[in-house]
């Protein structure tokens, strides 16, 4: 066509980028960009050119880790955004590529973009082709810990009317899918209450046909996948996290943050009413808890050679085991409970744990609740900040730490005294707010861009050909925007340029805390979402949700999970039942106990006469029997 003399546009260079993209021509079709990048303008790329882009890294089967390049096309766009914006077919391509190499925090955001377009997650899923993105993220998520999100996920998926792939369901070799596989313990399978046979369950998957999964590496050879949720991604699927290990890292992450901002802003990050000696007192404080909650606190018993006789008869007895008998009988008696719990799988007796509570200064804890990340995505805030203006924090705050109310006298007379009026007004508000004490002077704004120029300080004296170290700090700036070297208007982030406005609510507070409670009631969530999907968890997902519930303890819980695993149509064994409605009497619920009982009976599961005896009372007895 050109050399007829046709002009060929965009749209011609689109359809020989979608042939190459298609056919996994990945370096033809980045060359191909970089003469379009130097064209005329009806030649330049558009949103579709950085689609076929984006795919032909994504899905090209040769020539390694793609994944630098699908990034640098990302920023190329991303510059480019006053003339391409993406669509849906951008994000969804997007979503596809950090899935499949495992970077998680990017297929987040940009599923989250994703989602605000109706019926996304259909565009995502794709009728399961090219791997089935939409089950690689959702098992990405569940491997990494993140379950909130896994659970924002299934909501999106709701309302789109997309039902959970069978690719996501996938079940681990201890009988879990991402229901409860994120639950603590995770390589550890469920204790359903009756024995295994495991000589029928080898047959069953195949031992005696060649045809059973092999999970070692020196086993499964070039024949069987050491693991079938590799399938699909780019190298092989992300270590499983815990959900408990994910809560601790995002608090430690984030406490990193608030260190970082200290020692950026000093006294000026808390607004007013703090000095030095409490940025250094807060720091300490941060670093005591971060080491104290990413420290894995993993309780395990005394062993039985060191325990004093009471500290065995205090074991025995919690379990009911006879306590009587000298010490070693003692000892072989809780060396013989130990190894029983531990071939059934069930959790070894810890006693209570005591709770040591550390003083509190309120002063600090005010100056603590006052530092957050509010303005670290504010793209906004660091232009004002590079500028040296003043912002909207600094007037947020008194004296004495208190908090400014928006209609509150003290602010009243902060704005009289910015206008000029009401010297005296001023100085008798003050007076309330120091406390008798002297009013502590509080530091402008200190000019990022100073900061950066004073870095440059050591430099003075090198010889350049413009001299420009030998300026002064406002000749520096002048210069800068004189010769147009830098511009406020550069100042942008992805979510500037796309129009991410949920962005700058995302981690501006604490990651919440790990709790038992949290945990149930985050599991029960995903369960009963993922049976609206159209999902099927497995009975080793019940039986590991109950455990977890039997661990808090949570006796309404418990009743809820026992009423789904039976209208699932799974059976524990009898052990489970009778440690359930024992621990429900123990805690003084017998509401719970008759529950659970009433919930057998009506499902048809054979009642033992010992959990029977352990709910009536002594008196239906002697009525029976007169």
């Amino acid at each position: 066509m050109e050399y007829t003399g046709r002009n060929c546009k965009t749209s011609h260079y689109n359809a020989l980028l979608r042939i190459e993209a298609n056919l996994g021509e990945a370096d033809v079709a980045l060359e191909r960009f970089e003469d379009m990048r130097y064209c005329e303008e009806d030649k330049k790329p558009d949103t579709e050119t950085y689609n076929w882009l984006f795919q032909s890294q994504v899905r090209c089967s040769v020539g390694g880790d793609r994944i630098q390049q699908m990034i640098d096309l990302l920023g190329l766009m991303v510059e480019d955004y006053k003339r391409v914006q993406p669509n849906a077919k951008t994000y969804t391509i997007l979503v596809e590529g950090f899935t499949k190499y495992n970077i998680v925090d990017e297929a987040i955001r940009h599923f989250r973009a994703l989602s605000k377009i109706p019926g996304g997650t259909r565009l995502l899923h794709n009728n399961g082709e090219h791997g089935d993105p939409l089950s690689l993220y959702l098992r990405l998520l569940c491997l990494h810990g993140k379950t909130d999100d896994m659970m924002e996920a299934l909501e999106i998926m709701e309302k789109d009317n997309q039902p959970i792939p069978k690719r996501a369901m996938i079940v681990n070799r201890k009988g879990r899918t991402l229901v409860t596989s994120w639950i603590e313990p995770l390589q550890q399978e469920a204790d359903l209450g009756f024995e295994i046979d495991y000589i029928a369950r080898y047959v069953a998957e195949g031992g005696l046909t060649g045809t059973r999964q092999r999970w070692s590496p020196s086993l499964s050879g070039n024949y069987f996948p050491v693991n079938p949720d590799n399938e699909g991604f780019r190298y092989a699927a992300p270590l499983e996290i815990s959900f408990k290990s994910e809560c601790a890292e995002a608090r430690a992450s984030y406490t990193i943050e608030l260190i970082k901002k200290l020692d950026r802003d000093g006294v000026s990050a808390f607004g007013s009413g703090a000095t030095e000696d409490d940025v250094q007192i807060i720091k300490e404080k941060l670093r005591k808890d971060m080491l104290a909650e990413s420290i894995q606190q993993v309780r395990k018993p005394k062993a039985a050679s060191k325990m004093l006789v009471s500290e065995l008869k205090e074991e025995l007895e919690a379990q009911g085991l006879p306590s009587d008998g000298t010490r070693p009988v003692l000892y072989q008696r809780v060396q013989k409970s130990r190894r029983i719990n531990r071939a059934r799988n069930r959790p070894l007796w810890l006693p209570p744990e005591v709770e040591v509570t550390e003083e509190v200064d309120d002063r600090l804890e005010k100056l603590l609740s006052r530092l957050n990340l509010k303005n670290e995505n504010n793209t906004d805030y660091w232009k004002k900040r590079f500028l040296g203006e003043s912002t909207e924090d600094e007037v947020e705050y008194t004296q004495n730490g208190e908090l400014i109310d928006a209609d509150s006298d003290a602010e009243v007379s902060i704005r009289k005294r910015d206008d000029g009026e009401g010297e005296e007004e001023v100085e008798e508000e003050t007076g309330e707010l120091e406390d008798g004490g002297d009013e502590e002077e509080v530091e402008p704004p200190v000019m990022l861009a100073s900061q950066l120029m004073q870095k440059e300080e050591a430099l003075e004296t090198q010889q350049t050909d413009d001299h420009y170290f030998e300026f002064n700090l406002e000749e520096q700036l002048e210069d800068l925007k004189r010769f147009k070297l830098f511009s406020v208007d550069d100042m942008f982030t992805i979510a500037d340029a796309w129009g991410w406005t949920w962005e700058k609510d995302i981690g501006v507070h604490w990651p919440e805390k790990w709790s038992k409670e949290r945990e149930v009631t985050l599991g029960m969530k995903v369960m009963n979402k993922v049976i609206d999907l159209g999902g099927i968890p497995t009975i080793g997902d019940c039986a590991m949700l109950l455990r977890a519930a039997m661990r808090t303890p949570w006796p309404e819980a418990i009743v809820n999970i026992l009423q789904q695993t039976h209208k699932l149509g799974y059976v524990f064994g009898n052990p489970i039942y009778d440690e359930v409605v024992t621990l429900c009497m123990n805690l003084d619920e017998r509401e719970a106990a008759i529950a659970i009982v009433t919930d057998m009976e009506d499902t048809g599961v054979n009642v033992p006469d010992e959990i029977l005896d352990k709910i009536l009372p002594e008196e239906s007895f002697s009525e029976d029997e007169g």
